[in-house]
């Protein structure tokens, strides 16, 4: 046995040759000391774009294509004019209608409306439209708004103090001065009938 064993210790000895070890490369670690972060230079920062809208004229001129409030106004109305010339229903509004007028108007086609003639110291007859069921107050009004838009209509700076007027005047049917608290139907007045302006006829407690 034991000369078997010196036999394969001398096969081993003379077929087996040694393996050089090859070591792996070990990381080099540095042992210099490590630096501290530094802060970045504030003038290596980028600075924020500031606004420069002072520095900058701000435009006040329209672009050629855009038109100003009053000119798209003037446009509105004179269209709207030549529709309602062309409209029988319409046709003897103002050039410069208003919505009231526009829809007293056609109140007054479908019957809901009445015109009642206001006749002046002059002779002359204001043609006013007045809802059905209107009372002698509403009348007032819309005797007010006719006038002053006619007057407005034809430039006229005059100013009507309508306040003395109706404490100095008042409206008058067949010979009977209407109360402003009552209704037009109830004095019989209908669609056409003419009321005339009269010099009032001042009584105790009598409110305008």
């Amino acid at each position: 046995m034991a000369m078997m064993a010196d036999n394969l210790e001398s096969a081993f000895a003379t077929t087996v040759e040694p393996i050089d070890r090859v070591d792996s490369p070990q990381p080099t670690i540095s042992t210099a000391p490590c630096d501290e972060p530094q802060d970045k230079p504030e003038d290596s920062i980028p600075d924020t774009p500031q606004s420069t809208s002072h520095d900058e004229p701000e435009s006040t001129a329209a672009s050629s294509g855009e038109v100003t409030h009053d000119e798209a106004m003037r446009i509105l109305r004179e269209g709207l004019g030549e529709v309602f010339r062309d409209d029988p229903l319409l046709s003897d509004l103002p050039f410069e209608v208003t919505a009231e007028e526009v829809g007293l108007q056609i109140a007054l086609e479908y019957g809901q409306a009445m015109t009642v003639s206001v006749q002046k110291f002059t002779g002359e007859l204001m043609p006013i439209v007045v809802m059905q069921g209107a009372r002698v107050q509403d009348l007032k009004q819309a005797i007010q708004r006719y006038v002053t838009l006619k007057e407005s209509r034809r430039g006229s700076q005059t100013s009507i103090s309508w306040k003395y007027v109706w404490r100095t005047y008042s409206l008058c049917f067949e010979g009977e001065q209407l109360d402003k608290n009552k209704k037009l139907k109830d004095y019989g007045i209908r669609n056409r009938d003419t009321v005339t302006f009269v010099k009032r006829r001042r009584q105790l407690g009598d409110k305008y």
